[in-house]
């Protein structure tokens, strides 16, 4: 038991990401100590001199490109782990603190640089744990992505350009180097004030501002009057529904099932929260679970095939998704959810599916309500659809 304790926690990324760690203070020394003046031989004491930031940066960037690569095998290899998630931001926090302060320490850089990159780091991390504390979820930006390779990027230049050796050999060019590395900075400190104010931006209902709302941010949906629409048209068509559900957990069925009548039209959903249920009552193929994830368009598609064929059903809606608060991923963010629909087609005899990838935001319920009343909108436009078909048949002479 022990060990398969272990073996879940020292999975390939999280060793990568324990490994990045490990090297900051080595990337410090290298950067900081004097070590080159450790070696008796002059001439290699000058080459190692001049050298030596550069080794820094490389050290670094080899650090921080780390990063997608641990990310890359937790996503690959579906391990991702809570210790993966907590210790993979913490690794490029230190990285990118620890590489500013060293340069604050060499006079590179002005210490109320390092005073916004590190409050902000501070502001958003104590943000998403006091709103996630409510149940509510904050989706990652894109601005951030943005703003933590630009930091990166402006970190390696200021390295490079405290080479004091460097300026002696390069004479002018070196002035190009020194604004060349402010302009990346620039940016990097205006994507980490505009990245911060995102968040803020996003989390304002849920901190109870009425001043920051975010205009994406979930409204109060009502899927009664969609189920409504849902069970008199199908019913007017002669047609039955059916759902499969995983992260909804049922939802879409209450929701239909509230309405006084929709046993003429509604026959029953298969809950599938396990991959097994998703196997054996809906014919979901190990391969696309294995190989896509159960949050993916494929899996989807076969829910609601699946479905239909279970059910004996004209129409099948699906839901698979990660409503969070935990659980999502950089490829995957919590919110992510696939709808799936599939309708029994008669001139070809055939079942057809189609599937739609959404992204909702809030606290667990809001993203399950969202993608519910998504599910059931998908189903009403198809009936809408299947109606305007007959009524142009039937006026069609020929």
């Amino acid at each position: 038991m022990v060990d398969d304790s272990y073996k879940q926690i020292l999975t390939p990324a999280n060793i990568v990401t324990s490994i990045r760690i490990a090297l900051i203070p080595i990337f410090v020394v290298v950067f900081l100590a004097p070590w080159p003046s450790w070696f008796p031989d002059v001439s290699l004491r000058h080459t190692l001199e001049f050298f030596k930031p550069w080794i820094a940066a490389a050290i670094f960037a080899l650090l921080a490109f780390t990063d997608s690569m641990d990310g890359y095998l937790a996503r690959s290899r579906n391990e991702v782990t809570t210790l993966g998630k907590f210790l993979d931001p913490l690794a490029d926090k230190i990285l990118v603190a620890a590489a500013l302060l060293a340069l604050v320490e060499l006079n590179e850089l002005p210490a109320w640089v390092v005073l916004i990159i590190i409050a902000r780091e501070f502001l958003v991390s104590g943000l998403r744990m006091v709103v996630s504390a409510d149940g509510h979820v904050i989706a990652a930006s894109p601005l951030g992505k943005v703003k933590t390779v630009t930091q990166v990027i402006a970190v390696i230049c200021f390295i490079v350009k405290s080479n004091q050796n460097l300026a002696a050999a390069i004479g002018d060019y070196y002035d190009l180097l020194n604004l060349g590395a402010w302009l990346v900075m620039g940016v990097a400190l205006l994507l980490t004030l505009l990245s911060m104010v995102d968040y803020f931006y996003k989390a304002g209902e849920a901190l109870g501002i009425p001043l920051i709302k975010d205009k994406h941010a979930p409204k109060q949906l009502d899927a009664v009057p969609l189920a409504h629409e849902i069970i008199a048209e199908a019913q007017s068509l002669d047609l039955t529904i059916g759902t499969a559900e995983s992260c909804t957990g049922g939802l879409v069925a209450k929701s239909i099932t509230d309405v006084s009548g929709s046993s003429a039209v509604f026959k029953g959903g298969i809950i599938s929260y396990a991959n097994e249920v998703k196997e054996n009552s809906l014919g979901v193929s190990g391969q696309s679970l294995e190989t896509f994830g159960a949050v993916s368009e494929e899996v989807a598609l076969e829910m609601a095939c699946g479905a239909i064929a279970a059910l004996d059903v004209d129409i099948a809606v699906s839901t698979t998704g990660i409503a969070g608060p935990d659980g999502g991923s950089e490829e995957k963010p919590v919110g992510t959810v696939w709808i799936g629909l599939a309708y029994r087609s008669a001139e070809h005899n055939t079942t057809e599916a189609s599937a739609e990838c959404y992204t909702f935001s809030g606290s667990r319920a809001q993203i399950r309500t969202q993608a519910a009343t998504m599910a059931l909108r998908l189903a009403y436009e198809h009936v809408m659809n299947k109606e305007e078909q007959e009524e142009a048949r039937e006026s069609d002479p020929h």
